[in-house]
Formats: C-alpha cells, structure tokens, sequence
C-alpha cells in the first residue's frame, strides 16, 4: 500500500486480497519458472498496467519490493500488505485490477514515506482459521459428521482455552527447528477467541481470529490443533501450561485449509506519521465492504467445498489418536501425517 517519492516513483503502499487456487505460495523466486507464484501475477499486472518498468519486474530490489506477511501455500489473504515504489497512473486501480485474475484483487493503495518497509513497521498480524465444529466434537459423547451443532457450554470451554494463549509465552512446541532456550520462540498473544457458529450449506463453521506481533511456521495450526485435542477428549487442559516449559510436548498440526491471513497492524507508524499532513494512516476502514465481498465470494464458499470435498479436517481428527500426549522430552516423536511442508507462515 506504499510508493516512494522521486523520478522512478512513490512510496505506496499496496493493499490486496487473494485466494491460493493455482499457486505454491506466495512469495515470487526471480529466475525460477517452475511454479507461478502469487507475487508473479501481482508483478506482472504491475508491469503491464504502467506503474512499474519491466526491469523492476525482473529485479524487484529495484522498486523496493516488500511483503508485511509471509504466506505458504494454501494460505488465503484478505488484506496482504506490501511496499513498493511504482508511478502514479491515473485510474491506478482499476488498470491494476484488469491485469489480475479473479481471485486476486488489489483493494486500495496510500503514499508512505521514503523508505518504509511493510514488513519492518508492522505491529501486528490477525489471522482468521475457518472449520466446521464438528472437530469440537467430544470423542465419546457426540455425533462425529455436519450434523453437530456447537453447544453454548463447548464455545464457552473453547474461548476459555484460547484465552490461555493470551500474553507472551515461549512456543517452541508450536513450531519446527526451535529450542526451549531460543529466544525468538517467546510470541506475545493479543487477542484469541472463537466466533458465533454458523451454518453454510448444511456444515457448521466457527472462525477463530488471533492477532499478534508475529507467528512462526506451523504455529497457529498447532495452537488450534492443540485446543481440538483437549475439547474432545485426547488431552488434558493441564498440556496446555506444559506446553511452554522446557520439555518437548507432542502437538498435533491442525489441517492448513481455512487459514486466513485477514489483516495488518501499523500502528506506532499511524500515530507517528498518520495525521502529519503529507501521509494517511494506514488503515482499511474505507475497504472493508470490498474485503467482505472478497471473503464472501471467493475465501468462504473455498473453504467449504474443498472441506466437503476433501474431508481434510474429518482425516485430521483420526489422527489424533495415534498422538501421545502424555510424552516428554526425548521420548517425543513426530505423529505428524502431513510432514513439515503444511500451509503455514513465519512472519519473522
């Protein structure tokens, strides 16, 4: 949502949705034509709309190319931020919009001073995860398919034990390759809570938002994937504290559909620079029906067909049995089916 003032372009800042259907990531690799990613339709319509010359296309340092959040593969957005330096065209949007698919959509852009790094002035990422509530269904008690229904008593425990990820604690447990001892594994928690239930198609849905300064790789899967386990039966509540200490604790990777990158935080850089005069505050207000159509027409009805079509939270719960939740340090092994290379981000 930024461009940079000069002969070559202005500081802007860049705010866009997308849906991950035929793409490996986002992140574009110059040089590499074995998988289109989402930054390569986004350049190209950069490209080919005027606001940037095609050698900055090819060497993105050149118009000070950058991303507030890294998203893996199968990761959808509705409000992506990056930076970069590109003219000012007349009708920006509407030219950048008639070079891009369907299902990426740039929702607005702003000026922001020289220099600036979406990715080094944001404050905080929310996240929504989307999943149908039968996978609150407890193992012994409840009907296991879409005819669940989410009790008012089964949110109340939900919310209670999202609560308990609120504030800093140290999350090595919740990612890959990270000692207890590393300090980059210590994430500070804002705000985390289950959403109302609603019914789409005959399925159940709860979203599940957190907001925080930065997420490792796989770690919101497992915060939820572990929040699965103790409401339905697998584990105790008392995982949950253990899983900050020192020892290794075996916690399940919930499926990466449904993961959604909803929005970025600047807000030291809005009460600095936003009422200055020369920059506005970076905020979305006035996207937000376009956001919401964005979801409604392309996020939402993905993530229901591809889970009726696929059952990947149906196959995810039956794994949970083969979880030891009791395991402790060495004897720890990983029961993950999916391997290391889920959807997830690392927006370190």
């Amino acid at each position: 949502r930024a461009l940079c003032e000069g002969r070559h372009g202005i500081c802007r800042s860049i705010n866009y949705s997308f849906l991950p259907l035929f793409y490996l990531s986002l992140q574009r690799n110059v040089g590499s034509s074995q998988f289109k990613t989402i930054e390569d339709d986004l350049v190209s319509a950069l490209v080919r709309s005027g606001c940037i010359p095609e050698n900055h296309g090819e060497d993105m340092k050149k118009m000070s190319f950058q991303r507030c959040a890294r998203t893996d593969k199968g990761v959808s957005a509705a409000g992506q931020i990056v930076s970069l330096k590109i003219w000012l065209i007349d009708d920006v949007l509407e030219k950048i919009n008639n070079c891009l698919p369907s299902h990426i959509r740039i929702l607005g852009l702003k000026r922001v001073t020289g220099g600036f790094s979406s990715k080094n002035k944001c404050d905080a990422r929310t996240y929504f995860y989307m999943m149908p509530t039968f996978a609150f269904a407890h193992k012994d008690h409840d009907i296991q398919d879409e005819t669940y229904r989410l009790s008012k008593e089964t949110l109340e425990r939900v919310n209670k034990l999202l609560a308990c990820y609120r504030g800093t604690h140290n999350f090595h447990n919740f990612t890959s390759q990270k000692g207890p001892k590393d300090p980059s594994a210590k994430r500070y928690i804002m705000e985390m809570d289950c959403e109302e239930p609603f019914v789409r198609e005959g399925m159940e849905f709860v979203v599940i938002k957190v907001k925080g300064q930065s997420f490792m790789m796989h770690q919101i899967r497992k915060m939820i994937g572990l929040v699965i386990a103790v409401v339905k039966g697998y584990a105790p509540e008392s995982i949950m504290e253990r899983s900050w200490g020192e020892e290794k604790v075996d916690i399940p990777k919930a499926p990466g559909l449904g993961l959604v990158l909803e929005k970025v935080h600047f807000e030291k850089y809005n009460r600095r620079f936003g009422n200055d005069g020369l920059h506005e505050p970076l905020e979305w207000t006035e996207e937000e029906e376009e956001i919401t159509v964005f979801k409604e027409q392309h996020i939402y009805p993905t993530i229901i067909n591809t889970e009726r079509e696929e059952q990947s939270m149906m196959n995810w719960l039956s794994t949970l049995s083969i979880h030891d939740f009791n395991a402790t340090s060495s004897g720890v092994q990983s029961n993950d089916p999916e391997g290391s290379d889920g959807c997830d981000n690392d927006s370190d």
